[in-house]
C-alpha cells in the first residue's frame, strides 16, 4: 500500500499474449521474404540459382530428419527451420559452386551448426553461417569463383580476375572496393558503374547478396508482419554506415561511399535476415543494439582494413559467440522492479 512500484502494473486474466505466434508462421514469413531475394537470383542467375536453393533446402531438411531419427526424437521438420537455414545457406553461395558442395556445407549446417546442441533453440551459432564458415575453409577457391549475370552474357561465364573491362563484370563490388583502396580511384568507379547495378542486382556476387531492392521488399515485409524488430537492423546499418563514413571523409578517392557499403555484399542480407535469428541474438532490446552495432563494426572492420572482402559471416558468428555475455550485462527488470529495490 502507497507502493509506487506497483502502479503501473495492469492484472487481467490470462492469456497475456497479444497475438499467436507459432515457430512454423515465423519461418513461412521468413521465407515469403527472402522469395524476392531468390526470385532474383533466379533472373540473374537462371538455372544455377534454382539448382543451388532446392539442392541445400533438400538436404538440410533431410538432415534434420536423419539427425532426429538417430537421436530418437520427435521430428522437427515441420517447423521449416531447415527449410530457412537451407535458403539463407545457398543465397550465401557464389552460383557456380558444385552441388556436391552445397550438399556437405547443408548436412554441416544442420548437423554442426544446430542438431549437436540439441535442435532449434538450443544452438548458439547461427546453422546458416556455421555451414558457410565450413565452405570458406574447406573450399576456398571454389567460394570465391564468381559467375557474370545472365542479364549481362546469356552464357554466364567464370569472372576472370584480369577481367578489367567492366566493373559489373569483375569479381564482386566487393572485391572492387579492396582494389579501389590500393588504386585510390573507388568512389569515382562506383559512381559511374555500380550504383544502379547493386540497386538491382546486375553484378556478381553471392545469389541473395546481388539486388538490394529485392532484399529491401523482403524486410519491408517482415517490419510490416513484425516477424522482425527493427532495433538488430538498424544498429548494423547505422555502425556500418558510421564505421565507412569514417574513412570515406579521409580519403574519399580511395574509400567507397558509406552506401556502396550497405547496398553490397551481405549487408542486407545480414541485418534483416541472418542476425535477427532469435535463437542466436540477445534477449533484450540494449542487448540487440549491442549486438547490431557489433556485427556492423566487426564486417566494416574486416572490409575496409582486413584482407577479405566481406566480413558479414565472420562477424556474425563472432558476436553470436558474446550473445550469452550480452544477455548477462542486459538483463530483464523484472515486472514491479528490482527484487530487494
Amino acid at each position: 500500500m502507497g507502493d509506487t512500484r506497483y502502479e503501473d502494473i495492469t492484472v487481467s486474466p490470462a492469456p497475456h499474449i497479444s497475438r499467436p505466434l507459432w515457430t512454423h508462421r515465423v519461418m513461412i514469413d521468413v521465407i515469403i521474404g527472402l522469395a524476392p531475394a531468390m526470385a532474383a537470383a533466379g533472373y540473374y542467375f537462371r538455372l544455377n540459382a534454382l539448382i543451388l536453393i532446392c539442392t541445400c533446402v533438400i538436404s538440410s531438411v533431410a538432415t534434420e530428419w536423419l539427425c532426429n531419427l538417430i537421436r530418437k526424437k520427435p521430428n522437427s521438420v515441420g517447423d521449416f527451420s531447415a527449410v530457412v537455414t537451407g535458403i539463407i545457406l545457398a543465397l550465401s553461395l557464389p552460383p557456380a559452386l558444385p552441388i556436391w558442395a552445397a550438399i556437405i556445407g547443408s548436412c554441416f549446417a544442420i548437423a554442426i551448426g544446430k542438431m549437436v546442441f540439441g535442435g532449434l533453440g538450443a544452438n548458439i551459432f547461427n546453422p546458416a553461417m556455421v555451414g558457410r564458415a565450413f565452405l570458406t575453409a574447406s573450399f576456398g577457391m571454389m567460394m570465391t569463383t564468381w559467375t557474370v549475370p545472365a542479364t549481362i552474357d546469356g552464357k554466364m561465364p567464370r569472372i576472370a580476375p584480369e577481367n578489367m573491362l567492366n566493373a559489373r563484370t569483375q569479381a564482386t563490388p566487393l572485391w572492387w572496393s579492396k582494389k579501389a583502396i590500393k588504386d585510390k580511384n573507388g568512389a569515382k568507379i562506383y559512381n559511374e558503374q555500380l550504383f544502379e547495378s547493386t540497386f538491382t542486382g546486375e553484378v556478381g556476387g553471392c545469389l541473395g547478396e546481388t539486388s538490394t531492392i529485392a532484399l529491401l521488399i523482403g524486410a519491408l515485409y517482415l517490419l510490416i508482419r513484425r516477424t522482425i524488430n527493427v532495433h538488430i537492423p538498424l544498429a548494423v546499418l547505422v555502425s556500418a554506415f558510421a564505421f565507412a563514413a569514417i574513412f570515406y571523409i579521409i580519403d574519399s578517392d580511395a574509400y567507397m561511399q558509406p552506401l556502396f557499403h550497405l547496398s553490397t555484399g551481405a549487408m542486407l542480407l545480414c541485418a534483416f535476415f541472418i542476425a535477427t535469428d532469435p535463437v542466436t541474438a540477445p534477449l533484450t532490446r540494449r542487448g540487440m543494439w549491442i549486438f547490431g552495432a557489433g556485427v556492423g563494426t566487426i564486417t566494416m572492420l574486416i572490409r575496409i582494413v582486413g584482407a577479405y572482402p566481406e566480413g558479414v559471416m565472420f562477424s556474425v558468428l563472432l558476436m553470436n559467440a558474446v550473445t550469452p555475455l550480452i544477455d548477462r550485462l542486459c538483463k530483464r527488470v523484472p515486472a514491479g522492479g528490482k527484487p530487494g529495490v
